[in-house]
């Protein structure tokens, strides 16, 4: 197979100024340097030859934690991203009842009553106003509230007797009946009587998102995709299958707690797989999200004394999990936000320490609210945090009226984290934020939404553009346990790269303009954009 020179690249990352050349072979840079250079040494070799035109070349970015699955499945839903008020909200699932045959589900996600004014979420009788031929399951931003009318309850048969589950919780209004709002683990008898896609739907989607990631520019991302695909063996072959159709993009999977003894079964290790995809660690939940207070906090929310939101599991059963995942050699991958969620995390980690000769490090996902003592617990433990700086974007300011003034000093406080010497990996968290990865960097680098102008909310936890950019390469490489493959453009390492179309190291404004040219991975041009 012969090499290939990528060349006519402008300001290759890592590279002498001087350089705008790479030559790789089977996957691997061999060498960098001038065109000139670079030709001289290939003199009467075979390798082919792929023209940059001027395009700005990084590393190959990573999303380090996303999925998949759901942001292909989105096409297919009401996406709510954006609207603006709950008027807008209810035509917009009119509009899709009146095309939807009866007894269709209608269902929808990405919704945010704190965009509303005023902020409030639609009441189940005006979901029922609208259809009662159709159940309406529509989940919320965050992932971790829903909202269901009449039908949809009737059909996962919860009444107003229900009793709220264990880790979960169905909402009630002042007179204390039922208002469609469903929290956590109540969702589990909605989602259950859902229609399941078929599996060329599933693969469908997982093609659409992987393209689409391509097309951002994106060379790899780190999933989780098993709660909808249902088993092992269907995202192993469904990966199979798209790589052989010519999708060329990298995935690490990890595992959902549940699906433990499968791998177990398969005989599936952390790390296995190959240069495509590579299985991950054990992801599971310690507590909710904070735009429905479902996130677990010590003290009690703010703007809702009566709650500090949501435990997934108990610590005993938080603890017995990690510990489940240590004896199969896993790491574990944690969803903890909120401070107590923290504690209970760190603790389960700290109860059964990951070897020091582990493949993978544990995985701290989020990290929005903390302390000085978490930070410094998280920074003896040998962990990465998984952050997502677009989330400064989408929540604040109202996120402070949640947790208030007392909790903002450690609130989303990436610059803390990377000052305490603790190795963060930056994703999306699509489908709930935007897949781009350039609206990530302007995120972390502004923390403000695109179109405010003012120095960014608790600004002092800005970072910088090499900072950023660090989240999407080398944290991502290091979440993986590939930073001895990935995360740098140096002669030996992997052939990812992401050409775009503007240095956007001038200013913040020039990442909302950035646009893919080529994204190269494995060497193999993946995406290129159309002249």
């Amino acid at each position: 197979m012969p090499g290939i020179l990528f060349t006519n690249g402008t300001g290759i990352q890592g590279a002498q100024d001087a350089a705008d050349s790479i030559y790789t072979e089977n996957g691997i840079i061999a060498a960098i340097g001038t065109q000139r250079e670079l030709k001289l040494q290939l003199a009467g070799r075979d390798y082919k030859t792929v023209d940059w035109d001027g395009g700005y070349v990084l590393p190959g970015l990573a999303d380090s934690h996303l999925h998949l699955g759901m942001q292909g499945m989105k096409l297919d839903m009401l996406d709510f991203t954006g609207t603006a008020s709950k008027v807008e909200m209810l035509k917009r699932i009119a509009d899709r009842a009146n095309t939807t045959p009866p007894g269709g589900w209608i269902l929808g996600l990405n919704w945010n009553e704190n965009e509303f004014r005023p902020a409030e979420a639609p009441h189940k009788r005006e979901l029922d106003e609208i259809t009662d031929q159709h159940p309406i399951f529509l989940t919320r931003t965050c992932f971790h509230a829903y909202l269901g009318n009449s039908e949809a309850f009737r059909l996962a048969g919860v009444t107003e007797s229900t009793p709220n589950p264990p880790s979960g919780a169905y909402g009630r209004d002042a007179d204390g009946c039922l208002n469609g709002l469903i929290y956590e683990d109540a969702s589990l008898p909605f989602t259950a009587v859902q229609p399941a896609p078929s599996y060329d739907a599933l693969k469908n989607a997982m093609r659409r998102a992987c393209q689409h990631a391509l097309s951002l520019g994106l060379t790899a991302a780190h999933t989780e995709d098993l709660r909808l695909l249902g088993s092992m063996d269907t995202m192993l072959r469904i990966h199979r299958e798209l790589h052989e159709e010519g999708v060329y993009f990298r995935t690490h999977q990890l595992l959902y707690y549940p699906f433990l003894q499968e791998a177990e079964e398969l005989g599936l290790h952390p790390g296995d797989g190959d240069e495509w995809l590579r299985i991950g660690a054990l992801k599971l939940f310690s507590d909710g999200a904070i735009g429905g207070r479902t996130a677990l906090l010590v003290r009690p929310y703010s703007d809702a004394p009566h709650t500090s939101g949501i435990a997934i599991h108990t610590q005993e059963e938080l603890n017995e999990i990690v510990a489940a995942a240590r004896r199969s050699s896993f790491p574990a991958a944690v969803h903890a936000i909120g401070d107590a969620a923290a504690d209970m995390t760190l603790t389960a980690m700290e109860r059964v320490p990951l070897p020091k000769d582990a493949p993978l490090p544990d995985r701290f996902i989020h990290a929005q609210v903390l302390d000085a003592a978490l930070v410094e617990r998280m920074r003896a433990l040998r962990l990465i945090a998984d952050i997502q700086p677009r989330f400064v974007a989408s929540d604040f300011p109202w996120v402070l009226d949640r947790v208030g003034e007392e909790r903002k000093e450690y609130l989303y406080a990436w610059r803390k984290l990377l000052a305490a010497g603790i190795t963060c990996a930056g994703g999306s968290d699509a489908p709930i934020e935007p897949l781009n990865p350039f609206l990530g960097l302007h995120a972390a680098v502004t923390r403000r939404k695109p179109d405010e102008t003012h120095a960014g909310y608790l600004p002092e936890q800005k970072l910088t553009t090499a900072e950023a950019l660090r989240l999407f390469i080398e944290g991502s490489a290091a979440a993986a346990g590939e930073e001895r493959e990935r995360g740098r453009i140096a002669v030996g390492m992997r052939a990812d790269f992401t050409v775009i179309d503007r240095d956007i190291s001038v200013n913040a404004e020039e990442m909302l303009a950035a646009k893919a040219r080529m994204t190269v991975v494995n060497g193999t041009i993946a995406y290129r954009a159309s002249r």
